[in-house]
């Protein structure tokens, strides 16, 4: 647990009761953020395509795991919210709205909504594991301790620099192998491949976001990978985690040509490229979470499809 006031420290902390607004449902969504949406629907769709891929697709299953990875992200959203907020570091930002460190929200509400999220993905995980593996309950019991501790606590590890390791992990490797096993019972090189591509676009994210918000970062002390990397380091590292997802169809097009389809979405991975590779500073940065985040659920949509449909693979599973 974090060991920092939960004071708000926006704008909004020392005004009159009667200058605030309540929060609105569209606040609240907008703290939810649902242009990172996509991390967690993305790898749910493309694990069901690689589970079809080995006989194995769940619709139920399926829907469960969906409820899990949404939960979580916008569970760790609000933690975010809340952990940056009341730490300071969300004072001076150029990204959207702040729930807690525009003082629009209460802390406590803000955490409350967090670990209320991750209740709901803990009972949704704990169906699918006693439906499937005993043992997904300490993944997923993982997986909340990692949500929590990206900012939260006296030592967050998204301040060290590996917030886009996490994402790789868990919403790459744990959502898209896990997905794929808790339907087929196994894993296969497909699923290994899908992982890694929406692992990485996923991190591609979260790289952008902290790069616009590098000034900011850097004064308070959040030293995040695009810190670390700098501005120049920052968008390499970007364009070649977003285009991962292209080099993956090129691989699965081995088990399935129809893969290639993946192709489709080059444009949608370009658009959200261009302003990183074009120099684009602060708010013009923006745009570039729900290019990217559309660019990876088309390139799921059409790669599960692309899985789902192939006969049996050319190559043998892991």
């Amino acid at each position: 647990m974090s060991d920092v006031p939960e004071t708000p420290t926006g704008p909004a902390a020392g005004a009159p009761d009667g200058a605030r607004r309540t929060a609105t449902f569209a606040d609240w969504k907008e703290g939810a953020r649902p242009h990172t949406w996509a991390n967690a629907i993305s790898p749910v769709v493309v694990g069901s395509g690689a589970a079809a891929y080995l006989g194995g697709f769940s619709w139920w299953r399926a829907l469960l795991a969906l409820v899990v990875a949404w939960a979580l992200i916008v569970g760790v959203n609000f933690a975010n919210d809340y952990s940056d907020g009341i730490r300071g570091t969300d004072d001076d930002r150029s990204g959207p709205l702040r729930l807690t460190g525009s003082g629009l929200v209460a802390p406590r509400k803000v955490k409350a909504a967090a670990f209320g999220c991750f209740g709901v993905a803990a009972v949704a995980g704990i169906a699918l594991s006693l439906a499937s593996a005993w043992w997904f309950i300490l993944v997923g019991a993982a997986c909340i301790a990692g949500a929590w501790f990206y900012t939260g606590g006296k030592n967050p590890y998204g301040y060290r620099g590996l917030g886009e390791a996490a994402v790789f992990i868990f919403f790459g490797l744990v959502a898209v192998l896990g997905t794929q096993f808790t339907q087929a019972g196994r894993v296969d090189w497909t699923g290994v491949v899908c992982a890694v591509a929406v692992g990485s676009i996923s991190a591609s994210v979260n790289l952008a976001n902290n790069l616009r918000d590098i000034p900011s970062d850097s004064a308070t002390g959040k030293i995040t990978l695009a810190v670390r990397l700098g501005d120049a380091g920052s968008r390499r590292m970007f364009v070649a985690l977003a285009c991962m997802p292209l080099v993956a169809s090129v691989a699965l097009a081995f088990a399935t040509w129809p893969a290639l389809a993946g192709l489709v979405a080059a444009p949608l991975v370009l658009a959200g490229a261009r302003p990183v590779v074009g120099g684009a500073l602060g708010k013009d940065l923006i745009p570039v979470l729900g290019a990217t985040g559309r660019a990876m659920l088309v390139w799921a949509l059409l790669t599960a499809a692309a899985l789902a449909l192939a006969p049996t693979g050319w190559l043998p599973g892991v």
